[in-house]
């Protein structure tokens, strides 16, 4: 039989539904613009998140109370925060104790035109971040718009984002977490960040992927072979 030359996640994809984390390609144009699995949309009363296991988006908790996020909530596939990613977000903060939180890394999609659903792929332009931290743990949320989006496409970086989109969306990750009357905060935001620095951010994630799931690609092979 003969080998072909196509990423053994796009095969996979021929017979199963591709994982959203794994099997997606994190885009050709990567870290300029990247695909983005999208988890909450602005409507959402509910955490949704991805099931790392099956690949499924599963409900986390119902919101307690009234935060909802303000633009598209998801991550960018074949990407990961660990060694690499904490390494930098100490070397920005001037801290040393900031370690990964172990998940994908996180994105904020800005579009105008409404979009309902969640559990699928949008093509995104990154502009910029947010130095996010949570229990100690680097979580970065990157902001972007949706390619092609008729209002949104000329911003150049996050500095061409009106600073009431910007305090809304510090507002919900500041405070998402909280209980009213509660002196515990569980996250803060250490700064705000241009593209470039975004695109290091996502690089990073990606080094951290790559070193953490090395052994992915022969695990698919082999599974593939036994379905042939």
């Amino acid at each position: 039989m003969e080998k072909s030359s196509e990423p053994v996640w796009s095969l996979m994809g021929l017979l199963f539904r591709a994982h959203p984390w794994h099997g997606v390609d994190i885009g050709d144009d990567a870290p300029e613009i990247v695909n983005a699995y999208i988890e909450m949309v602005p409507t959402d009363t509910v955490k949704y998140e991805l099931d790392k296991k099956t690949g499924l988006l599963k409900v986390d908790r119902p919101q307690r109370f009234s935060s909802m996020p303000p633009m598209l909530y998801g991550f960018i596939p074949q990407t990961y925060s660990a060694d690499h990613s904490a390494n930098y977000c100490n070397k920005k903060t001037g801290r040393n104790d900031i370690k990964g939180d172990k998940d994908p890394l996180d994105i904020c999609i800005l579009t105008e035109r409404p979009i309902s659903n969640s559990n699928i792929l949008v093509p995104a332009v990154v502009i910029g971040g947010l130095r996010m931290i949570d229990n100690n743990e680097a979580d970065d949320k990157i902001v972007a718009y949706l390619r092609d989006d008729m209002v949104f496409r000329n911003w150049e970086d996050i500095q061409d984002v009106p600073e009431p989109l910007i305090e809304r969306l510090k507002h919900y990750f500041l405070t998402y977490k909280d209980i009213p009357g509660s002196e515990k905060h569980y996250t803060e935001i250490a700064g705000i960040y241009n593209k470039e620095e975004a695109y290091e951010v996502i690089r990073r994630a990606r080094k951290d992927y790559e070193v953490n799931f090395a052994g992915i690609e022969e695990l698919l092979n082999e599974a593939l072979k036994r379905v042939q």
